[in-house]
């Protein structure tokens, strides 16, 4: 089976070389590759790899029954299994599914004191128990959430090496435009990845094949998965709030007016009722939600109105999979995103802002005469990115970056499907440059 390259293989080697390392969450959405890429650095770097499932091997639970010490734990799993060998220095402990048993985290503090063996927990739904996880474990363990792949790690999976994503940060930074080849080999590289999205079962089996083959099914698989989560893990009414929030997403991104709206979800649903459902889909890594600025200003928290919003996929996949089959036909055969455009692309640029780091914001002014669609900051000054699926003239971010109402905003970014440029203070910059903005931010 190929192994996709991930950002997480260089951070998992740093936090083992680093000699004062706590234990260590993963956390992240399901089948986003945590198991597969921690399972790999661990056989790369221990002597012995104990690795336990709490949704697979429920038996393990009874771990803590003596006590959270490392020594009751470390005689527990023994007891359960003779056969795992623990090696002082040379092994590592990894609860897989730790969110199924939370109650773990109790122990990392001791294992952090203890020092003897290094410990990883992922689970797929850690941020639906994370709050119990943090107060049993706050100062002692690291985080680090992963997503699926990103544009950067897609160009890898293809072949492109470190090298190629230098050369497209250095004509970034330099503000000089690709050549045609390059815009040409990226523009298409861009559009199959926001066709596949990043989840590695999709990709690898695109790599494998070299074609679409078999990857619809695969995405449509992966939204059963997601849905089938909601039902085992949450009750009563609010299992059909969230799956309706779910189903709905697609047909509220086709809109004009991007931002979600309850009421299309059901005859008089109320903002208070769906709030917590919202946050449930945020929590497990399955949405990204795009909050309304007061007013486009730093700072940007607090600086936002929660009662509205726009809600993406965290995985540009998932939407492409909820898709009609008419669609679906003309999207893989013709490369045409017909009615969905404007909604891929932002929930494409969406998706890359969240796996860089940035929070979600947008601006709509109540008289509906300015909008736009994000906005990333410096130290210093704010900048409004408009997406652009099609060409013309930006009359909002010009707004923006002209009136003196607005003394925080100086520049602005424009992302399209065309070449890097620079006028009217306005940068425009190709989608498949979404993912080096962060760094980019930094040389200008």
């Amino acid at each position: 089976m190929v192994y996709l390259k991930r950002k997480a293989d260089d951070f998992l080697a740093h936090w083992k070389n680093d000699a004062g390392h706590m234990p260590l969450i993963v956390k992240g959405a399901r089948q986003v590759g945590k198991t597969e890429s921690i399972r790999r650095f661990a056989l790369a770097n221990y002597e012995s790899v104990i690795e336990i499932n709490f949704v697979e091997e429920p038996k393990y639970k009874s771990i803590v029954s003596d006590g959270y010490s490392v020594d009751d734990i470390v005689k527990n799993i023994s007891l359960i299994d003779p056969s795992k060998r623990f090696a002082p220095g040379a092994t590592l402990i990894f609860f897989d599914e730790f969110q199924d048993f939370p109650e773990i985290s109790t122990a990392l503090k001791f294992f952090c004191a203890d020092g003897r063996y290094d410990v990883i927990c992922s689970g797929s739904l850690l941020g639906l128990n994370y709050k119990r996880i943090e107060s049993n474990s706050v100062g002692y363990k690291t985080d680090y959430t992963m997503y699926s792949l990103d544009f950067e790690e897609f160009l890898w999976a293809k072949g492109y090496g470190g090298d190629f994503v230098a050369a497209m940060s250095e004509n970034m930074a330099e503000l000089k435009p690709f050549s045609d080849t390059m815009m040409r080999v990226c523009s298409s590289a861009f559009l199959d990845f926001s066709v596949l999205g990043g989840m590695p079962a999709v990709v690898r089996l695109y790599i494998e094949n070299g074609s679409f083959e078999g990857t619809l099914s695969v995405q449509r698989q992966l939204i059963l998965d997601y849905k089938e989560d909601v039902r085992k893990y949450v009750d009563g009414a609010d299992q059909t709030r969230i799956l309706n929030i779910f189903n709905h997403i697609p047909a509220q991104l086709a809109k004009e007016n991007k931002k979600f709206q309850l009421s299309k979800v059901a005859r008089g649903a109320r903002f208070s009722d769906y709030r917590g459902c919202l946050e449930w889909l945020c929590d497990a890594g399955i949405v990204n939600v795009c909050y309304c600025l007061n007013f486009p200003e730093l700072p940007l928290k607090g600086n936002y109105d929660e009662s509205k919003y726009k809600v993406y996929f965290a995985d540009s996949g998932l939407l492409v999979a909820m898709l009609d089959d008419e669609a679906q036909e003309d999207l893989r055969a013709n490369k045409n995103l017909g009615v969905y455009k404007g909604a891929m692309y932002e929930n494409i640029v969406g998706e890359a802002l969240t796996k860089s780091g940035y929070g979600l914001f947008y601006y709509k002014r109540e008289d509906s005469t300015l909008e736009e669609d994000f906005f990333v900051r410096t130290a210093s000054e704010l900048l409004p990115v408009e997406v652009k699926a099609r060409g013309g003239r930006s009359k909002s971010l010009a707004t923006l970056i002209s009136s003196d109402r607005y003394p925080d905003i100086r520049r602005g970014i424009k992302l399209t499907g065309g070449n890097v440029g620079f006028q009217n203070n306005v940068y425009t910059i190709p989608y498949f440059c979404t993912f080096l903005l962060k760094e980019w931010m930094k040389t200008i």
